[in-house]
């Protein structure tokens, strides 16, 4: 008569949404819900997050397209 024990192993946490810190959804990945997707998109887009580097340096008057250039569009 062959036994089997009952296996406990331990099973890693899947991933987790990072603005709520719920279990991340296929559909969604890596958010739990298209509404964390929507905070995280919000984030970005308020300038919550940033990549650190250099600051851009910006034209004051950005270059003028002349009629008679050929490449421009």
């Amino acid at each position: 008569m062959i036994v089997r024990m009952p296996t406990t192993s331990v099973a890693s946490p899947g991933p987790r949404c990072p603005v709520c810190g719920k279990p991340s959804v296929a559909a969604t990945r890596p958010f739990c819900s298209t509404r964390c997707a929507d905070v995280d998109l919000g984030r970005w887009l308020t300038g919550q997050y940033r990549i650190p580097g250099p600051s851009a340096d910006l034209d004051e008057d950005p270059p003028s397209i002349s009629d008679d250039d050929p490449d421009a569009a």
